[in-house]
C-alpha cells in the first residue's frame, strides 16, 4: 500500500478512485477500463504538476519517504557476487553502515552504504542510518582495502547525521568522522558517491568526499537537519520549513553552488514510486563515472579530489 505525503492528497484521491473502479464488476453502463485510463492520465498529470514545483521542505519529506529505496536495496540489485564485510577490527560491528566487495556491471568495486532499514525492527537494528565511530572505522577499513587492491569505491549516502549519543562521543565520534574524510581524500583509486536520500552533516561527508558526487533529484544534503537548524535559529523546530528554504539543501541548489557534480533524475513521482527504475539509473551513471575516472593515475585522482573540496565556498568571492 502506497504511503502518501501531505502534499500528495489530490493524487491519493484519484488513485483511490482508480482502485475502487478496478474492484467493480463490469456492467454495460460504464466502460470501466476506459474510465480507469482516463483517471490514470489525470493522475500522471497531477503527479507531474505537483513534483514540478516542490518546495525545499517537500523535497525533504520525499527524501525521507518510508518506501524510498535504501542502500541495501541498491546493493542487492546492482552488485553481483557481493560479499558483505563486517566490523571495524577494533570495537564492534555497526549495522548503520553496510558494505563489502562485489561487481558493478562486471567491474570489481568496494561498495559502502548508510542503511536506514525498511521496517521498525530493521530501523532499530540499523540505528536509522546513524553510524557510531565503529561504523566510520569500518568504512575506513573497507576504503583502505580498496586502495590496497586497486579497486574503485562506490558510496551510497543516506543518513540524517552521525549518531549523537554519549557512547559515540566517548568513543571518538568526531575523530572517526574526520579520519574517514581524510581516508576518502587520500585514496589512489576512483571514488563515486551518490546521495540517495538524506545527506546529513559530517555523517554524510565521511563517505561522500569523492571524485564524483551525485544527488538524486529529490534527495537533500546539508550541514544539519532543517529541524535542528530551526531549533538553533528560532528556538522552535516548527520553523523547519523556513530553515529548509534558507539552507539551499536540494540537489538543484547544490548543483548551482558547485557542491555536487550532477543531479540524477528520478522516475515520475519520486524513487519510491519506481524503485527499480531509480536504482538502475544510478547504476548506469555510477558505472559511466568509473569508466571516466579509470583513465587517471593515483596521484591525479587524489589531487583532483582534494582540489575539488578545497575549491568549495570560493565561488563568487
Amino acid at each position: 500500500m502506497t504511503t502518501y505525503l501531505e502534499f500528495e492528497k489530490p493524487i491519493a484521491e484519484l488513485e483511490s478512485k482508480i482502485s475502487e473502479l478496478r474492484h467493480l464488476p463490469n456492467s454495460g453502463d460504464v466502460d470501466i477500463a476506459e474510465e480507469v485510463m482516463r483517471l490514470q492520465t489525470r493522475v500522471d498529470k497531477q503527479i507531474r504538476a505537483t513534483y514540478a514545483k516542490l518546495t525545499s521542505w517537500q523535497r525533504v519529506q520525499v527524501a525521507r519517504h518510508a518506501e524510498r529505496p535504501h542502500a541495501q536495496r541498491y546493493i542487492d540489485r546492482l552488485i553481483t557476487d557481493y560479499t558483505p564485510l563486517a566490523g571495524d577490527r577494533a570495537f564492534a560491528e555497526d549495522a548503520a553502515i553496510v558494505g563489502g566487495l562485489g561487481r558493478l556491471q562486471g567491474r570489481s568495486v568496494v561498495v559502502l552504504g548508510q542503511e536506514k532499514g525498511e521496517d521498525t525492527e530493521s530501523r532499530i537494528r540499523h540505528n536509522f542510518g546513524m553510524a557510531k565511530p565503529e561504523g566510520y572505522r569500518k568504512a575506513q577499513r573497507l576504503m583502505k582495502l580498496a586502495d590496497r587492491f586497486r579497486i574503485p569505491v562506490v558510496a551510497l549516502v543516506d543518513t540524517p547525521g552521525a549518531y549523537p549519543g554519549l557512547d559515540a562521543e566517548a568513543r571518538g565520534q568526531g575523530e572517526a568522522i574526520a579520519s574517514s574524510i581524510d581516508t576518502c581524500l587520500s585514496l589512489g583509486v576512483p571514488m563515486v558517491s551518490v546521495v540517495i536520500g538524506e545527506g546529513g552533516s559530517g555523517g554524510a561527508l565521511a563517505i561522500a568526499s569523492a571524485n564524483r558526487v551525485y544527488m538524486l533529484e529529490n534527495s537533500v544534503y546539508s550541514v544539519i537537519t532543517p529541524e535542528g537548524c530551526a531549533s538553533i535559529l528560532w528556538r522552535d523546530n516548527a520553523n523547519a520549513q523556513d530553515a529548509a528554504e534558507a539552507m539551499k539543501m536540494t540537489a538543484t541548489d547544490l548543483k548551482k553552488l558547485e557542491v555536487i557534480d550532477e543531479v540524477i533524475p528520478e522516475p515520475l513521482g519520486g524513487a519510491h514510486r519506481a524503485p527499480d527504475e531509480a536504482i538502475d539509473t544510478v547504476g548506469r551513471i555510477v558505472s559511466q563515472a568509473l569508466d571516466d575516472l579509470s583513465q587517471f593515475d593515483p596521484d591525479t585522482l587524489r589531487r583532483q579530489r582534494q582540489d575539488k573540496f578545497l575549491a568549495m565556498g570560493k565561488k563568487g568571492l
